[in-house]
């Protein structure tokens, strides 16, 4: 199937989706706002690549050969050739509602407009195109590289063939896939997970218990490789407080409102990980 791909963002997941798919032979456009934002995107890529070479996981040879199938652009009409688009861009409805309404002017007839939203319900998004049967989502789970799983999520409108060739291209790039029949925002892991986390940012909050006891809590009890503190500080908490309250609103579920700790550390630039501290300190 591989063909020609358009990565809308250069960030963690879009990074992650344009290096897999590259390594499974597809023809990858990275596109960013900017050429900084595709510079880091490219440097991440590389990263990651040298890793799985010094891990003999690949060979050097494929790793440059993965790296010369991606191109980056600032340009969204880059994406008129592609047979599939992933957006990758921030969780807000308001910037992928942009995108996809460019998107629908731009791409050819019959492309697959995929996004990877963690939580917004797919009808949403498509509701902007003239093409809401060709819209998808196709949720990579982070680090991209190295998880195994995608959601296929069906909107309102999404058609048997389009969710088929999603779910082709998925497995093609090496991954596992669930569909997700019914479109309700968070789907079934961010459902199962900000409810999750909410409660375990509750814990922490009330000084139940600290941060990293409760990761080894559900680590040590539960059998999870990372907590769910250590979790969404690789995520990141900007990311996840979006995600919680796309979902709140689309409920109106109490157990879903993100906790006051969470939207402090947020609004104080603690986002984890890509800034240094979250939960923990890096």
């Amino acid at each position: 199937m591989a063909g020609r791909l358009a990565v809308i963002g250069s960030g963690l997941m879009g990074s992650g989706i344009a290096q897999v798919s590259a390594q499974a032979g597809w023809q990858v456009t990275m596109r960013d706002v900017d050429d900084a934002a595709t510079g880091r995107g490219v440097a991440a890529i590389r990263d990651s690549l040298s890793r799985f070479t010094a891990k003999g996981k690949i060979s050097e040879e494929d790793a440059e050969a993965t790296l010369a199938r991606i191109t980056t652009t600032t340009d969204l009409d880059a994406a008129a050739d592609a047979d599939i688009v992933v957006e990758a861009i921030f969780e807000r409805v308001e910037a992928k509602h942009e995108v996809f309404r460019a998107l629908d002017k731009i791409c050819k007839s019959g492309a697959i407009l995929g996004t990877n939203t963690s939580a917004i319900p797919i009808t949403q998004i498509a509701a902007v195109t003239q093409r809401p049967e060709s819209v998808v989502g196709i949720h990579f789970f982070s680090p991209v590289p190295m998880m195994k799983l995608v959601e296929l999520v069906r909107g309102y409108q999404t058609s048997d063939e389009t969710l088929a060739e999603a779910r082709e291209f998925a497995e093609e790039v090496g991954k596992t896939c669930v569909e997700v029949k019914r479109d309700v925002a968070g789907f079934v892991s961010n459902r199962l997970f900000a409810a999750l986390l909410v409660e375990a940012i509750k814990l922490v909050e009330s000084g139940v218990v600290s941060a990293a006891d409760l990761d080894t809590v559900m680590k040590l009890g539960f059998g999870h490789t990372m907590g769910p503190l250590a979790t969404v500080d690789l995520t990141g908490l900007d990311v996840m407080l979006n995600a919680a309250g796309n979902i709140h609103r689309d409920t109106g579920d109490a157990k879903f409102f993100p906790p006051e700790l969470l939207q402090r550390m947020v609004t104080a630039g603690d986002l984890g990980r890509k800034t240094g501290k979250g939960f923990y300190s890096y």
